[in-house]
């Protein structure tokens, strides 16, 4: 990070509670070796960088606000908080930053200090991580092939370029668990221990047992986009757990979104049949949503509930490809889905194209292409420079 504006793109992302865990260590490397210079933000730059940016909603802003306080508490380090609550929400952003810039030295300083028997790792915000069962983490690059060992040294597997690939069997009897991380801007595939294939989207987060153990549910847990090619065992169900939703199946493909700008989890099939269900709920075939090929089911992150209708699949699995689509999108959900394929940062200042609902499909394009395309019908002022780009 050499630039000044590089790190205020990063603030951008972490105040909004949108940083990958690679691009919050490296928001934190820099605060610890600028935080004495001129050469890190002040309180007032990031306040003005706030007050170009959307406004964040009231529960995102409490969430930040009360993940940070939790932060401080474990790490006893008191912050005092003024009690007045008719200003809580109206400065959330800029009590979140100013605590950022002061604190978050601290506190890492703290998580080392804690954890000074593990090793250290250096990696950047574009590489996709793994995190083993240990907590050691390996960088992928897809330019280079290596082994996944356990803890005990034994290879459980084989990277290949963009594909990661484990070992089949199952004759463990405690199951142990790995977390791959996808970047803004990357894709990713991994084979799991059963043999199902699983494409991953930017911005993904997928964990999953190194071996499934026999007898037991075959259950991952998904943060962000997959297509999931399950491979077919009666006897032990395939779970994708999407945060509050169950998706239960037994050999098939479909789709999970599940990133955390949208309201729904959408699971869309194209082969085979899955169930859909509440993680407080047991599956039950005769009361849980089934869904059929060629439809789309939809899971309600605020009531809970689940709708379904006939959609073309092709439309959303074709970023496996490369495309991109938006249906009935306000634009404020596009700029984020935007700046996870791209690994960009898109700073909006028309508030009232934030809210306008959008329908597009693009194939294989670059940003310059996707950006044109909403100023022939939208007409927006916006400028890209480097990998920031600014709509007024």
């Amino acid at each position: 990070m050499n630039s000044n504006s590089e790190i205020k793109q990063l603030l951008q992302k972490f105040i909004l509670n949108q940083c990958t865990p690679e691009e919050t260590n490296e928001v934190i490397a820099y605060y610890k070796k600028n935080k004495l210079t001129d050469d890190f933000p002040s309180v007032e730059e990031v306040q003005t960088l706030l007050g170009e940016m959307p406004k964040m909603n009231q529960q995102t802003a409490d969430d930040i606000f009360m993940n940070i306080l939790a932060s401080s508490k474990e790490n006893e380090t008191t912050i005092a908080i003024a009690p007045k609550k008719s200003n809580f929400r109206k400065h959330i952003s800029i009590a979140a930053s100013v605590i950022i810039l002061l604190g978050v030295g601290f506190f890492y300083k703290q998580n080392l200090q804690n954890k000074t028997a593990e090793p250290k790792f250096d990696f950047k915000s574009t590489d996709i991580v793994l995190q083993l069962e240990n907590g050691n983490v390996q960088i992928i690059s897809e330019d280079n092939s290596v082994e996944v060992r356990d803890s005990k040294g034994n290879v459980v597997g084989n990277q290949n370029g963009n594909k990661l690939v484990y070992e089949t069997g199952s004759d463990v009897e405690k199951v142990s668990y790995n977390t791959i991380k996808i970047p803004y801007g990357k894709k990713f595939q991994l084979q799991l221990s059963d043999g199902t294939l699983v494409h991953l989207n930017s911005g993904t987060t997928l964990k999953y047992p190194v071996k499934f153990i026999a007898g037991e549910n075959r259950q991952v847990f998904l943060d962000g986009e997959a297509f999931f090619d399950v491979a077919k065992d009666k006897k032990h169900p395939f779970i994708v757990n999407a945060d509050k939703l169950n998706v239960r199946v037994l050999g098939t493909h479909f789709n999970v979104s599940n990133y955390p700008e949208d309201a729904m989890t959408d699971v869309v099939l194209v082969e085979g049949s899955v169930g859909m269900y509440h993680t407080s709920e047991e599956f039950d075939a005769a009361k849980n949503t089934i869904l059929k090929p060629g439809f789309k089911g939809s899971f309600n992150r605020g009531n809970a509930q689940i709708s379904t209708k006939p959609v073309l699949t092709d439309i959303y699995t074709s970023w496996i490809n490369g495309g991109l689509t938006f249906r009935n999108m306000t634009f404020k959900n596009i700029i984020t889905k935007l700046e996870r394929r791209y690994n960009v940062t898109i700073v909006n200042q028309n508030e009232k194209l934030a809210n306008e609902k959008f329908n597009a499909s693009f194939s294989d394009e670059s940003i310059e292409k996707v950006m044109s395309y909403f100023d022939d019908i939208h007409g927006i002022n916006y400028t890209i420079k480097n990998n920031q780009i600014l709509i007024k």
